[in-house]
């Protein structure tokens, strides 16, 4: 009888397990900071890739997309939210890699969503980014994803880090920064709407600079990681016309020695669910076949081009 019970008690922890996804792999996912758009909207997709892969998923704050490719590489975590750019500098050994070196034990499952370039600034004599010139414009920590993107802007409008008073802010220091009148401008780099712009925009009279024309087609024909993208009027308070600006992307990659079947389960728990998602997170209606294979320079997951194979799409893979 003893023995009976105790086969009970471990088949119904066996079952209680499986019921909780504990049953098949398990995965780490390397997101963001706990007030920022990754996290979040990681918590969201891990759960329904637990509810609907069979893999278990421990979403975890970290530093960003630099710290989720270094996290990967070094086999702590096995998935990651990156911008495209920053993912980009990691597979070629460039900029922020540069020291550290090519990394290349990742691979794409998808792009997720957009990463607006966003200019704000409080001054009225700002109207391009040509008017930055000698003026206090934070462009965020040095070697980090908004500082590149800053670089790159500033590059396509002739400007260098030297004709500027550059600051290295966070952005929450930035806004604050613009609120005190101790910089000008800050170059923010995040999903639209953004709650430090929109806090800004809501208590004081900011505003953002369009980033267009000849800079934004230099930009996206230098670096082809950029695209253009439209923030709507009403984004944040005050924005009555819609603004142009180009973007990276928020993108979800996997350790390259993730199964095959593991990656095209997990794919098809987020994109065939978009809609449900969507409900949970606004970030969900901009995921997209197209918006997750384009634009991307570093080679699918295997399982994940499976996936858009099986929906008529064709990427690359190594």
């Amino acid at each position: 009888m003893k023995k009976m019970i105790c086969f009970v008690l471990v088949l119904a922890l066996a079952l209680s397990l499986a019921a909780c996804g504990g049953s098949g792999t398990r995965m780490t996912m390397g997101t963001g900071g706990t007030s920022g758009t990754y996290y979040a909207f990681g918590g969201v997709l891990g759960q329904y890739i637990m509810n609907n892969a069979d893999i278990n998923v421990t979403v975890v704050s970290t530093d960003g997309s630099k710290a989720n490719i270094q996290g990967i590489d070094a086999g702590n975590y096995q998935l990651g939210t990156v911008q495209s750019d920053v993912m980009a500098y990691a597979w070629e050994g460039t900029r922020s890699f540069e020291n550290d070196g090519k990394v290349d034990s990742f691979r794409v499952v998808a792009g997720l969503y957009a990463e607006s370039v966003q200019l704000i600034t409080m001054d009225p004599a700002i109207k391009s980014v040509a008017d930055l010139k000698g003026k206090n414009v934070s462009i965020g920590a040095p070697g980090s994803g908004v500082f590149f993107n800053a670089i790159d802007v500033l590059g396509a409008a002739g400007l260098t880090e030297a004709d500027i008073k550059p600051q290295y802010m966070s952005f929450a220091d930035s806004t604050d920064g613009l609120k005190d009148g101790k910089i000008d401008a800050a170059f923010i780099v995040a999903g639209a709407p953004t709650p430090a712009i929109t806090e800004l925009c809501t208590t004081n009279d900011a505003y953002l600079v369009p980033i267009d024309g000849d800079i934004a087609a230099k930009l996206m024909n230098d670096c082809p990681f950029y695209t253009a993208y439209t923030i709507p009027a009403g984004t944040y308070e005050g924005q009555t016309e819609d603004v142009q600006t180009v973007t990276v992307k928020a993108t979800m990659i996997v350790s390259a020695d993730a199964s095959e079947d593991d990656v095209y389960a997990l794919t098809a728990a987020i994109f065939d669910n978009i809609a449900a998602i969507t409900t949970e997170h606004g970030k969900g209606a901009e995921l997209s076949i197209e918006n997750a294979t384009s634009g991307m320079t570093a080679p699918f997951h295997a399982g994940a081009a499976k996936y858009f194979a099986e929906k008529g799409v064709t990427v690359e893979t190594e």
